[in-house]
């Protein structure tokens, strides 16, 4: 498929999804939210992929919605309804893609950003790169899950002080505060990527996909309700995939297994 506001790259078992708007800071346009649409339902049918990794192109990950549509759309609420449907349909593909989706945040990843690399299961960040939700800084609030997926990452008192004071973390600072997973020199970015891909490229497509569901579906249910869909969603795997079959013939004859 051709794509004008990405770049959907494939290769040993990987995905990359990199926002391609470089002069304007990657924003979050409607055209490029519908190709990232595309590129994500084509990610999901690649049985060949392990994860997906969301990047930007140019000197930031992404800094945030695109302020050119919104002047228009300001007085169209119907554009905006619309805009914001789609900016979060493209969040829940990602949280329901079943591979783990890493974003790899450098720059900026302010507002919208900041939502998109909330959305990913995981975020590695330079060490000086700024992550924020601006949108109280211009009188605004978030429309793309902030003020509920950032509480539900670094906790609401730290959450409450990013939405409301509009202040930019730098990457050290939120690897500190659990807001990313690590934190490393921008020149380390790609080196500290691959220590995380590379475990996963060996590892069952289908495996992944069901540790990831069941993770994030018992978010918000009680410890025993999350237990009982985890027992349920064991049983279902093992009645209907090979793999795990697979995975402990391969322990017993201590060799990688082959998925």
């Amino acid at each position: 498929m051709q794509y004008n506001n990405i770049k959907l790259e494939q290769g040993s078992g990987v995905a990359t999804l990199r926002l391609n708007r470089p002069g304007a800071l990657n924003a979050l346009s409607p055209a490029l939210l519908q190709e990232v649409s595309q590129a994500l339902t084509a990610v999901a049918a690649d049985e060949t992929v392990k994860a997906l990794v969301v990047r930007g192109e140019g000197r930031s990950f992404c800094a945030g919605a695109d302020l050119l549509f919104f002047e228009e759309a300001f007085n169209q609420p119907d554009r905006l309804a619309h805009y914001l449907k789609l900016l979060n349909g493209c969040m829940f593909q990602m949280e329901e893609l079943p591979v783990p989706v890493i974003a790899v945040v450098h720059g900026y990843a302010l507002a919208g950003g900041l939502e998109l690399a909330l959305a990913c299961d995981m975020a590695l960040a330079a060490e000086d790169a700024r992550l924020g939700d601006q949108h109280a800084n211009f009188g605004l609030m978030p429309g793309g899950g902030s003020t509920q997926r950032l509480p539900r990452r670094i906790g609401m008192q730290r959450a409450m002080e990013l939405l409301t004071t509009g202040r930019w973390l730098l990457g050290s600072e939120a690897a500190a505060w659990g807001l990313v997973l690590r934190a490393v020199p921008a020149a380390e970015l790609d080196a500290e990527l691959e220590k995380l891909l590379a475990p996963l490229r060996s590892k069952s497509r289908a495996g992944l996909g069901w540790i990831k569901s069941v993770a994030r579906r018992g978010q918000d249910l009680a410890l025993r309700d999350g237990i009982a869909l985890e027992s349920l969603a064991f049983v279902q795997y093992v009645a209907t995939s090979p793999h795990p079959k697979e995975g402990i013939q391969a322990f017993k004859e201590k060799r990688q297994p082959v998925f």
